[in-house]
């Protein structure tokens, strides 16, 4: 019991650290194909849990089809991201990166949450409201982007160049697994 506290009281330092850009936060987490597993089970099993709700509460095939594109966009990035990997000489570095980009994803959620009570605060303080949520979006969008960056430029030692080619293909892949179906049936219709 001990030594899983201790690991998930490592891999929650390792969060903090790369969340602020301190690459420091690698060397906290554990790097394994299981370590690996680990970080990408909570990933999946939310957007499943999700889907099994709604077929439980009536959803029909169009909930099967988002959970599959979520799915897919979900696992273009380790793929991918591998691929580049790869192609880049920094294979041996990956599953280090991976597992950091996978446990990094719950760090999204909390800026946005943090970025909405910030955005609320400049609307009581007179803010026009709309221009306080397009400007907490395009923050979030950037700390996104930028910590994305940081996990590929540190974790797989690229050059900026090469790591910024990464996020744009790895994110401009996901967008397209995931959205890619809805637009193509707006345009059927």
């Amino acid at each position: 019991m001990n030594g899983t506290r201790s690991h998930s009281a490592r891999v929650i330092l390792a969060v903090f650290a790369l969340a602020r850009f301190d690459r420091r936060g690698f060397d906290l987490l554990p790097v394994s194909p299981e370590a690996f597993l680990t970080s990408l089970a909570p990933l999946v099993a939310f957007p499943l849990t999700s889907a099994g709700l709604l077929l439980a509460d009536g959803g029909g095939i169009a909930v099967i089809s988002d959970f599959f594109a979520t799915l897919a966009a979900l696992l273009a990035a380790p793929v991918l991201s591998h691929a580049l990997a790869s192609a880049f000489g920094r294979e041996a570095l990956w599953l280090r990166y991976a597992i950091a980009f996978n446990w990094c994803q719950w760090v999204i959620p909390v800026a946005a949450g943090v970025l909405i009570l910030l955005s609320q605060a400049a609307v009581t303080l007179g803010a026009e409201a709309n221009l306080a949520m397009y400007g907490a979006f395009a923050a979030l969008a950037l700390y996104a982007l930028w910590l994305h960056w940081f996990l590929v430029r540190k974790g797989l030692d690229l050059s900026p160049f090469r790591a910024g080619l990464v996020v744009v293909l790895v994110n401009l892949t996901s967008g397209a697994l995931l959205f890619g179906p809805e637009i193509m049936a707006a345009f059927h219709h």
